[in-house]
């Protein structure tokens, strides 16, 4: 058949509504936060700011339920007939109305926005925080040069009038560097922070973008089970990490550096839990022409993997078409012609392929059979196996995210 291109231009509109998405979310961390460490008493700051982010968390969890809800649902759900989809949603070649998630939650983050426009600008600061100076912790930041910056205005003025003076501080500005960087990184505070925030987006911001697509490939799940699995168990559990770094921050008054250490502390653990993921796993589906060769049969050529046999060779297949089917022996196809399949029986669904010349049976592998519809599912230890990483998984979450409140409160401290 022709081969159509893709001319949907509605990546643009994806495109602007996330840059959109992205400037009304920014303002929500560096002033939200801030907000609340102005203005709330010291020792209960850690606690407000942990249940917080608490919330935030717990948006995620709706999220990605309505995602699993949206991913049932065929991507032009209300423009053709359901009817005649021939996949069901636990296909790999199923789409899901992605497109519902966004207007859902789009309407709903508008309705969320009213009530910030009826929040004071200010509120009455406490005594503490009037009176409070800087910590010894934080003056270790304040090098020489960030202290000049801080000089009345009119001598300010006086040196932004010499134009000699101005060059040659801007000449020493790379003898100053190197001093000041010993400086910096001379502070444990900072170093500590450092190396947490390192561990912790090493392995968050992998968990998160890769983590569903994993599960998908590795254990056989839909993507609908997928997305609910990880709002119904990984988030809450992030929601209540975060919450316990708050608590125990308040509860046991820790400063600056105990902050740190905390933070380092559950990042490395839980980096070292997510580590021990890897060692688990599902066996490989078999895929003939990929993983596989052809049952009972010579492979005529080593092009492209060996997708084309003599089973196959008169059928004029695609090498480009993924449309899998599952044969009586347990391998995977990756079309019904290059299984050699010559009859079917259903439609739809139920589709049933017979005298299929590459399949075999196990009674005789040179003896045609039949497949049907989508790839072959996992072996029996893959259930097994998928909870045994839903239970490490779950603690992994947790771990990482009790050193959450108190980054916060290194970060702003």
């Amino acid at each position: 058949g022709c081969e159509k291109e893709a001319g949907s231009s509605m990546w643009i509109y994806v495109l602007l509504g996330n840059l959109l998405r992205g400037i009304g979310e920014t303002p929500i961390q560096p002033l939200g936060i801030a907000y609340i460490d102005d203005y709330a008493i010291e020792e209960n700051a850690a606690l407000y700011i942990g249940c917080v982010q608490t919330v935030a968390i717990i948006g995620p969890i709706f999220g990605f339920l309505l995602g699993s809800l949206c991913a049932k649902l065929y991507v032009d759900i209300g423009f053709v007939d359901l009817d005649s989809v021939t996949i069901t949603h636990k296909d790999v070649q199923w789409v899901g109305a992605w497109w519902l998630g966004y207007l859902i939650a789009g309407v709903i983050s508008v309705l969320a926005g009213i009530p910030f426009w009826f929040l004071p600008k200010h509120l009455p600061k406490t005594e503490s925080r009037k009176d409070s100076s800087t910590s010894s912790e934080q003056s270790k930041f304040i090098t020489e040069d960030n202290k000049d910056q801080h000089k009345p205005y009119q001598q300010q003025a006086k040196i932004s009038e010499m134009a000699k003076g101005k060059l040659l501080e801007f000449l020493s500005w790379p003898l100053n560097f190197l001093p000041s960087l010993k400086n910096l990184f001379g502070n444990p505070v900072y170093i500590l922070y450092l190396c947490a925030s390192i561990i912790q987006f090493n392995s968050l911001i992998g968990m998160v973008t890769y983590k569903p697509k994993y599960i998908e490939q590795q254990y056989g799940q839909t993507s609908s089970k997928t997305n609910f699995v990880i709002g119904l168990i990984n988030i809450p559990a992030v929601a209540f990490g975060i919450f316990s770094g708050g608590l125990i921050m308040k509860k046991f008054r820790i400063n600056v550096l105990g902050a740190a250490k905390l933070s380092l502390g559950s990042s490395f653990f839980g980096y070292l839990l997510l580590l021990s993921l890897f060692a688990m796993g599902c066996e490989n589906s078999d895929v003939a022409g990929l993983t596989v060769s052809y049952h009972g049969t010579k492979q005529i050529t080593d092009y492209e993997q060996a997708l084309f046999s003599e089973c196959n060779s008169g059928c004029a297949c695609s090498k480009n078409d993924w449309d899998p089917i599952c044969g009586e022996d347990g391998v995977t196809y990756i079309s019904a012609c290059l299984a050699g399949c010559q009859a079917s029986n259903g439609s739809g669904k139920n589709t049933v392929f017979f005298n299929c010349s590459c399949v075999g049976t196990s009674e005789s592998p040179s003896q045609s059979s039949s497949a049907v519809v989508g790839p072959c599912q996992k072996g029996n230890e893959c259930p097994k196996m998928f909870l045994y990483f839903l239970v490490i998984s779950v603690i992994t979450s947790y771990t990482l995210s009790v050193g959450g409140t108190p980054g916060y409160i290194l970060l702003l401290r």
